[in-house]
């Protein structure tokens, strides 16, 4: 990331993808980059999934609930303000869902851009991590797609889920079910079928590379009537996909 005239002059903010959570899953940058922190931000929940790490370094702690991740943003903000070196962890990586873009443009409504250095740090995403999981289902072009309409209209979300259904992109769906929202996931499943045939390889990977991990191979037509929850990410297969020794492999074309 660049750091722009070099003009700061006061602390650092790294957001920092903690990928799945245990400590072999992150990158060797992120690992050292919490090391390196004086103050940790995060959502609680996340927080637990490196409390060793935290427990061992004996690190500044704030933390915050769901739904929080302005104020949590924001509280980054004002300490790194203050000259300390802070990481805002956030899970999978920070720029796919995360928290890079909200602390960005919370640094640039307070005119802080330019009087303290942010800089990203990516980790393993939900798409990767399920991927990894299942074989190889993203060899070839892929399209991830929430189907979380908290901060997104549905109207939106079916328009996105039609031009990657119909363009034959392999889809992960992330956010595909919770307690009160249980019928985006059969819509979703409803506008698949309109462009791919009921058989199509489907993968869903539940807590995936995290402690209760489950897999399921699956397809388009059953798909649904396995466990789904928001800890769950969905993989739709292309034309191409196909279940070699109980894995999903979307081919990417290599000639033999």
């Amino acid at each position: 990331m660049s750091e722009g005239n070099g003009s700061y002059c006061r602390g650092h903010l790294a957001i920092v993808g903690i990928g799945p959570g245990a400590i072999e899953d992150m990158t060797i940058k992120a690992y050292n980059t919490l090391l390196e922190a004086d103050v940790i931000v995060g959502y609680k929940t996340y927080l637990e999934l490196i409390k060793q790490l935290l427990v061992d370094q004996e690190k500044e702690i704030v933390g915050t609930g769901m739904t929080k991740e302005v104020e949590r943003c924001q509280k980054a903000l004002e300490i790194a303000a203050e000259g300390k070196n802070v990481a805002v962890i956030s899970s999978g990586d920070p720029g796919v869902y995360g928290m890079a873009g909200l602390v960005l443009e919370l640094a640039e409504t307070k005119g802080l851009l330019n009087q303290i250095k942010i800089s990203v740090v990516p980790g393993v995403t939900a798409a990767s991590a399920g991927a990894s999981v299942l074989g190889a289902p993203l060899m070839h072009d892929f399209s991830i797609i929430s189907l979380s309409d908290l901060l997104t209209p549905w109207e939106l979300i079916l328009k996105r889920l039609e031009a990657a259904a119909s363009s034959d992109f392999v889809v992960v769906l992330y956010n595909p079910k919770s307690h009160k929202r249980v019928e985006h996931i059969e819509k979703a499943r409803e506008m698949f079928l309109k462009f791919r045939a009921g058989d199509t390889p489907v993968g869903v990977v539940k807590n995936a590379l995290r402690s209760g991990q489950e897999m399921f191979v699956s397809d388009l037509e059953h798909f649904t009537e396995l466990p789904i929850d928001m800890f769950t990410v969905v993989l739709i297969g292309n034309s191409q996909t196909k279940v070699m020794g109980g894995k999903i492999v979307t081919p990417r074309g290599y000639s033999w």
